[in-house]
């Protein structure tokens, strides 16, 4: 009983149908293609210049007519067909003619008015020479080549007749793909055809391979693709059979012929030796059939070959013969060895960053403890939210502050490390303790910037990194917010229902640049006021321009006002998605008493 589902009616019936659509579609090209190749054999034969040329006329015709390529190689019209002059044709030709056991031609050369050879005439065929359309010797004789066989200008034999016919080298092809074309009809056929100059013409011929070649001619095509040789060892005459295919697998010159059994060890690299050992018992002694795999050591360098391998034997049980099938596996080898590599290189990676986030959470978990809840401040109620990125590999370096300071005031500030993992981590780690001892002098907001900028400049020599940050101090007694900004988003402002961006003086971002200093902003608050700090991981999304984002925000803190802070980050949450931020999200909500 099969464990797998039965198809379906309807999936068989639309794949054949994808399938029939997709043989229609490329008859039609085939079909075009015919057209054009015949158009450009019949412009040829009437111009009286090469194909190549013709082919590039056919295309000036369409461009100068505004027409498709197609429809001016329809209206291309067979030449007239003019009577066959007598010919006469030395006994000779035709005795060389009825000798050849396939079909042949002798053509003698057609030029143009420069004297190159643009085509052939058939000058005389042998009786039983046929062309893959079915035309016979009567109806060739006296005929021009191209207009008796149009393909052989679309199939490159007519430009190797020609070179045959220049440089008095012979050809052979074999197999050839050839299609003919005649009357916009395709007529495929898989041949062997041979061309040599005799005195002032060719001999052409041609025959049709037969299944069994077909066959043969396929089975060489896949060896070499497949990158398999065969070959056979006959114990008792020592005669060796190899293919092609083998020679090139065992780097062996074919002048040396075949290798025979006893050198096989040579050639293995010692390491594999037993392998080939234990093959030969199996084969000779055993005379059982036997798969192994060995390398050798080849001109190109080491190669990994796959052999099956069986003995052969006679009426008494013994081995005559021994055949291998090898297959050159090298390839599969290097790319499993280079896999291999990289899923252990992978794994040391994951292993490395789970350490690293693993360090990074308890360096955060030990600096910023209080990742949600309210704390009380004079003139303030502040509620803090941190959340992690959905990635755990994307963990940043966001950070918050909001204290109480000697002087009174209430220092409050948000800010970014830029990177992520524990590199973000140990310079937000910087910033907010390097903030938090400089804060105790009393210095305004801009002051504490310069010197936050400095810290991070000077304490990482060789390393540039950066941040950014908005630093500020609340007065109580004035409700003022006094406040600098290092290239972080501005903060919110939310008053009576209405949500707007602080317009702020805009600074560099900390540790880009050496003694940087930074303008302040003073914003002055009202009870009721609620002032939102963020990083940028709440209003930043992936192919989102930042600015979008920021409008989301103001427009969400216009619907949640409320005099809860807690709840207000809540709202702004759920309405921004932030739960599901793909970077660090902080959020400072400060509600004015």
């Amino acid at each position: 009983m099969s464990t797998f589902p039965p198809f379906s009616r309807y999936e068989t019936s639309a794949a054949s149908a994808r399938v029939r659509d997709q043989l229609t579609r490329l008859r039609h090209h085939m079909r075009t293609e015919a057209i054009l190749d015949e158009a450009t054999a019949r412009l040829a034969t009437e111009m009286n210049i090469r194909p190549a040329e013709a082919a590039e006329q056919l295309a000036r015709m369409a461009q100068h007519s505004g027409l498709e390529l197609i429809e001016i190689a329809r209206g291309i019209e067979r030449p007239p067909e003019q009577e066959r002059p007598s010919l006469d044709v030395p006994d000779w030709v035709q005795g060389m003619l009825e000798a050849v056991h396939a079909s042949a031609l002798y053509l003698t050369p057609v030029k143009d008015s420069m004297g190159r050879v643009v085509d052939f005439l058939i000058l005389a065929a042998n009786e039983h020479a046929r062309t893959v359309s079915g035309r016979t010797a009567s109806e060739l004789r006296g005929r021009r080549l191209m207009a008796a066989s149009p393909g052989v200008a679309s199939s490159g034999l007519l430009d190797d007749y020609i070179t045959v016919y220049e440089s008095g080298e012979a050809v052979h092809r074999e197999p050839l793909e050839f299609v003919e074309v005649m009357d916009y009809l395709l007529w495929p056929a898989t041949l062997s055809v041979r061309a040599a100059r005799v005195n002032d013409g060719l001999l052409v011929s041609w025959r049709t391979l037969d299944d069994e070649e077909l066959l043969v001619s396929g089975w060489e095509r896949a060896q070499r693709l497949a990158e398999l040789g065969w070959g056979e060892w006959n114990l008792a005459t020592g005669r060796t059979l190899w293919t092609p295919q083998m020679y090139e697998m065992f780097g062996r010159d074919r002048a040396e012929g075949p290798m025979s059994l006893e050198e096989l060890p040579c050639v293995v690299m010692p390491e594999d030796l037993p392998v080939v050992e234990e093959q030969m018992r199996s084969l000779l002694e055993y005379r059982e059939a036997v798969e192994t795999e060995f390398r050798i050591q080849h001109r190109h360098g080491v190669r990994h070959l796959g052999v099956f391998s069986e003995p052969i034997l006679d009426a008494d049980g013994l081995p005559v013969k021994v055949r291998c099938l090898v297959q050159d596996v090298t390839k599969n080898r290097r790319r499993e060895r280079a896999l291999a590599v990289a899923h252990e290189l992978a794994h040391r990676q994951r292993k490395r960053a789970e350490e690293e986030h693993r360090v990074t959470v308890q360096l955060q978990n030990t600096i910023m403890p209080i990742r949600r809840g309210l704390i009380q401040l004079p003139g303030l109620t502040v509620g803090v939210r941190y959340l992690p990125g959905e990635e755990l590999t994307r963990l940043g370096g966001d950070w918050f502050k909001a204290r109480l300071i000697p002087d009174g005031r209430v220092l409050l500030a948000i800010g970014d490390a830029m990177g992520h993992g524990l590199t973000a981590a140990s310079i937000m780690l910087q910033m907010r303790s390097g903030l938090a001892g400089l804060a105790y002098t009393g210095a305004p907001a801009g002051q504490l910037t310069t010197w936050l900028n400095d810290l991070i400049v000077h304490s990482n020599e060789g390393v540039t990194v950066t941040g950014t940050a908005i630093v500020g101090h609340f007065d109580p007694e004035e409700r003022t917010f006094a406040w600098t900004n290092a290239g972080h988003p501005a903060p919110v402002l939310v008053r009576q229902g209405r949500a707007e961006l602080l317009e702020s003086t805009p600074g560099m971002m900390l540790g880009a640049f050496d003694a940087t200093e930074y303008g302040m902003n003073t914003t002055r608050l009202e009870p009721g006021d609620s002032l939102v700090l963020y990083t940028d991981g709440i209003v930043d999304r992936r192919g989102q321009d930042l600015g979008v984002g920021m409008e989301a925000l103001v427009q969400a803190a216009r619907q949640c006002v409320d005099d809860d802070p807690e709840e207000l980050i809540d709202c702004l949450l759920k309405r921004l998605s932030g739960h599901k931020a793909e970077d660090d999200v902080c959020l400072l909500a400060v509600r004015v008493l």
